[in-house]
């Protein structure tokens, strides 16, 4: 299995359209609001310190969710087909695909972090490893659900649902503005709003919120399960 998540990791970063929309589309969007409104704050956290976090998380999800699409292609080309004739069990397969993209979604974070630092966050060490941890681990919640969207979506209509998805979440989970009236009633039972807040809390100086992480939790428990069913089924239909 090893073998497997190496290959997987190396076959992402080799992808430039990767590169772009989950680290350097990501960095711009960063850079773009960060100049914009400079000084401002929101609840008593900078701007340029809320789209840090936001645009990490943004990148996060792009590269987790990208998972569907490479699962898709697999089922189309038959390797999948091919990797159920082999000593490989099909927990292995869907094992690699989560922890590969936990592997490739590591790059959104340090370089939007990198910029945050140069562009004037400044946090102890110690807030920016509970950032950096609590964004990491959030994303294997996504990663789940890029699984899942793979094997749910047919290879022809993966991309835009996969698209749709992500730029609706990421909406209504308050990555490109902070949300309030009906936008955030709405928004905060959402997955990436749930992950922006868990996000930020080590920002707030506060302890870690257990309903954020107590929410993505039951998300991820959803999504894995998902996953697992739908796999099963594409199992029993080759």
């Amino acid at each position: 299995m090893g073998q497997l998540i190496k290959l997987e990791v190396l076959r992402v970063l080799r992808n430039r359209r990767y590169l772009f929309f989950t680290v350097v589309f990501p960095a711009m969007m960063y850079f773009f609001y960060s100049s914009s409104f400079k000084d401002q704050t929101f609840n008593g956290i900078p701007y340029k310190t809320y789209y840090m976090v936001s645009m990490a998380t943004f990148g996060t999800v792009g590269a987790a969710l990208n998972t569907a699409m490479r699962i898709s292609l697999e089922r189309k080309s038959g390797w999948t087909r091919q990797l159920r004739l082999t000593a490989l069990p099909g927990w292995a397969y869907v094992l690699s695909k989560v922890v590969a993209a936990g592997v490739v979604t590591l790059p959104a974070v340090v370089v939007v972090f990198a910029m945050g630092a140069f562009g004037g966050v400044h946090f102890p060490i110690s807030t920016w490893l509970g950032m950096g941890l609590a964004v990491w681990a959030g994303g294997f919640v996504f990663a789940a659900a890029g699984v899942a969207l793979g094997y749910a979506a047919a290879p022809d209509t993966v991309q835009p649902i996969t698209m749709v998805s992500y730029m609706g979440m990421a909406f209504l989970g308050g990555s490109w503005f902070p949300l309030s009236g009906g936008l955030k009633t709405v928004g905060q039972y959402t997955p990436v709003y749930l992950y922006n807040e868990l996000a930020k809390y080590p920002v707030n100086g506060v302890s870690v919120g257990v309903s954020q992480i107590a929410g993505l939790a039951a998300y991820l428990a959803v999504f894995a399960a998902l996953a697992a069913w739908l796999y099963q089924r594409d199992r029993k239909t080759v």
